[in-house]
């Protein structure tokens, strides 16, 4: 494809712009591709603020989020993730962690009652003077 010319598919632009977040140089990258090294640049400042539908911005205002092209997402930069995926996963870790303190607080709980009850369950056997102990089950 000659510079300038034809339009570049949302998948060719997020290969090439894959091939720069992996390390290549932007030169190599946009030679091969046949592509300006400044649309390189325009086209990961785009990603980077809107995911992979600011890829298609000149074709008019975008109607969908980023995060409803999951065959962008998995063929994109590594690093480079749409914002709204990214606050879905940092929600859900949240929850994830409020669940975990939770359990927790229940486990701490279990663990400061038990030896409690036991120990009060002990002494009021020694006031009746039922056994503290069960026989041994071996004859």
């Amino acid at each position: 494809m000659k510079k300038g010319f034809g339009r570049i598919s949302v998948e060719r632009k997020l290969i090439l712009l894959g091939r720069v977040e992996a390390g290549e140089r932007v030169a190599d990258v946009a030679r091969s591709g046949g592509v300006l090294r400044k649309s390189l640049y325009e086209w990961r400042d785009a990603y980077k603020a809107y995911g992979s539908a600011g890829l298609n911005r000149k074709r008019g205002p975008n109607r969908f989020r980023a995060s409803d092209d999951p065959a962008a997402a998995a063929c994109g930069p590594p690093d480079a993730r749409p914002p709204d995926l990214e606050l879905d996963e940092l929600r859900k870790a949240r929850s994830r962690i409020a669940a975990l303190e939770r359990l927790v607080g229940r486990q701490q709980a279990d663990l400061d009652f038990f030896p409690e009850a036991l120990r009060s369950w002990d002494e009021k056997r020694r006031a009746s003077g039922a056994p503290i102990s069960s026989r041994s089950s071996k004859k």
